[in-house]
């Protein structure tokens, strides 16, 4: 008799330069071993995001990457958007 499974695993952790981490979770469904069937699960956090129930792995590429000028670096940068994109709100009711 064939013995089916299913297991996830974090397959890819790419850094992006603005220090946003995106992961794909693969979803596995296994028969005797062999994979038969898989989905994907993709993610993003952004630096200095709450890593609290994350993969290890993705914890330890986080603690190296999101170095304090990183941090800041995109805080300013959201920062800046934020508040472009309230400028862009109020011209727009106005019109």
């Amino acid at each position: 008799m064939a013995v089916l499974e299913e297991s996830s695993i974090i397959d890819r952790i790419e850094v992006l330069a603005s220090g946003i981490l995106q992961i794909r979770q693969r979803n596995q469904v296994l028969k005797d071993g062999q994979e038969i069937a898989a989905t994907f699960h993709r993610s993003t956090l952004c630096p200095g995001d709450d890593l609290t129930g994350q993969d290890p792995r993705v914890v330890a590429v986080a603690n190296a990457v999101w170095i304090e000028e990183v941090v800041a670096a995109y805080d300013a940068h959201r920062q800046a958007m934020e508040t472009e994109a309230a400028r862009f709100m109020q011209v727009g009711i106005q019109s």
